[in-house]
């Protein structure tokens, strides 16, 4: 399974548009937002994408009911806990709210937050930051593509 993974959109309506092209042509089965979208006219490209996905509130979405109902409920508090092709997924915004134990209970942990871009590992578990979205911060728009079957992930720019 391919998962598509974003973070800190903050708004940025055309690089949102260009990362749901991007999952299109990467053929991903699900795609997860680790926070950050802020209003709600920008989930519109996520409803209308014809993926599946999920989001959790960040620090700065501040219009949470909004964003809730525009997204039928597919952004949430965090953590967010998903089971994608028997992958223990868990999804926060920022990184101060994972837990030692986390890293034992889960096989990925995506977050977002800081902006910077991140594939690393903490024992057997993958940790994912697909950095910024929105380019605003270090002038690179990026998102990150998780195959589930290798457990491995990359980073691709978006233009």
């Amino acid at each position: 399974m391919k998962i598509g993974i974003i973070s800190d959109t903050h708004d940025n309506i055309p690089k949102i548009y260009s990362a749901v092209e991007i999952f299109k042509k990467e053929c991903v089965d699900f795609v997860i937002h680790a926070g950050d979208i802020i209003a709600p006219f920008s989930v519109a490209p996520f409803m209308q994408m014809g993926i599946e996905w999920r989001a959790v509130f960040g620090n700065n979405d501040g219009e949470r009911k909004g964003l809730a109902e525009k997204s039928a409920g597919r952004i949430t508090d965090q953590p967010l806990d998903l089971i994608l092709a028997d992958r223990r997924i868990m999804v926060v915004h920022e990184p101060g709210n994972i837990r030692d134990q986390d890293y034992l209970d889960h096989d990925v942990i995506v977050y977002g937050h800081t902006h910077r871009k991140e594939i690393s590992r903490r024992g057997q578990t993958l940790v994912i930051n697909p950095g910024e979205a929105c380019g605003y911060l270090t002038n690179m728009a990026t998102l990150a593509i998780l195959d589930t079957d290798s457990l491995s992930a990359r980073f691709l720019e978006i233009k």
